[in-house]
């Protein structure tokens, strides 16, 4: 359900995008305003990155293979971490490069007055829309977490990047707008220029915050605290498993959990009665948190100096 809530709003954005990028070029043609052309950047960036979401989507479906035993899962995070690197070049830096070349050279809006305004006007629309459709996905998944803490939190990568993405482009539409009206006003380019620097540094603000995320999920990020207790109270659930020791446990991409437990046995258990136990804990953790897909679970005598797991506790 989070997956197809994911690609519903990478898809509602791209073909947002790639409107709004068409319109943006022409006004930019007529006007030649600097704001218009980082903002045109802006969107084909934008309309990249998705394509590029739906592609780390697709491939992250592949089955399992020798060469790759635990499946292709992080290409969403590989993905994701592209995004924030085109993000950053072709539309943060290319928007500051224009900055100064606009300050530095300034030159009014002479012709087709009306032009930048009314298309930045439809594409703050059009954004709102795709902007709409992301928090209405999100709010699906997020549960009672804030804002930011789900952009951190998530492991999902897909609908974080659509909710940067699309708030930074209504974001720099206003700035264009901004800086488009004040020299139409004024008849001074500088402030075309002003605006198309206040967009790049917002886009390269966001690629910075994605890149880091993402940069987290890469290398490895832990369960949530509630798939932790859920796991631990699953493993103690039965007969046979008197504690759990220590637990790891890893994400191989959003919907695929990797557990790693060592639990106390009784010393008087017979071998079978070992297998049982370890085959009734994998069965409760599966029932209790589906994404978790591969479990290893150790048996070991408790022993004094080694005190149990807590459960519920810090892993």
């Amino acid at each position: 359900m989070a997956a197809e809530g994911s690609t519903k709003a990478v898809v509602t954005a791209l073909v947002a995008n790639l409107g709004i990028a068409v319109t943006k070029f022409v006004a930019f043609a007529l006007t030649g305003s600097s704001s218009m052309l980082a903002e045109a950047i802006h969107s084909v960036a934008d309309s990249s990155n998705q394509a590029l979401l739906l592609v780390g989507g697709k491939r992250a479906q592949r089955r399992a293979t020798s060469e790759h035993p635990f499946g292709y899962g992080r290409e969403r995070y590989i993905y994701a971490f592209i995004v924030s690197i085109v993000l950053f070049s072709v539309g943060g830096l290319f928007a500051l490069y224009e900055a100064w070349h606009k300050i530095s050279d300034p030159h009014a809006i002479t012709e087709w007055h009306w032009v930048p305004i009314v298309v930045l006007l439809v594409a703050i629309a059009l954004e709102s829309v795709a902007l709409r459709t992301a928090v209405k996905e999100s709010n699906a998944v997020r549960g009672s977490a804030g804002w930011v803490q789900f952009v951190r939190r998530s492991k999902s990568p897909e609908l974080p990047v659509i909710l940067l993405e699309d708030t930074g482009a209504l974001a720099g539409l206003v700035f264009a707008l901004a800086g488009v009206g004040l020299a139409l006003a004024t008849g001074n380019g500088v402030w075309d220029g002003i605006g198309t620097a206040a967009i790049g540094v917002l886009l390269v603000t966001i690629a910075i915050v994605l890149a880091t995320e993402v940069k987290s999920l890469l290398i490895g990020e832990s369960a949530s605290e509630e798939h932790v207790r859920a796991i631990e109270r699953a493993i103690v659930a039965g007969d046979g498993v008197d504690a759990v020791i220590h637990m790891r446990t890893m994400h191989l991409g959003p919907d695929e959990l990797l557990v790693a437990a060592k639990i106390a046995i009784d010393r008087e258990d017979s071998a079978i009665e070992v297998a049982h136990a370890i085959n009734g804990a994998e069965a409760r953790i599966r029932a209790a948190v589906p994404i978790a897909r591969l479990i290893y679970i150790e048996p070991d005598i408790l022993r004094c100096e080694r005190p149990a797991r807590v459960v519920g506790g810090d892993q």
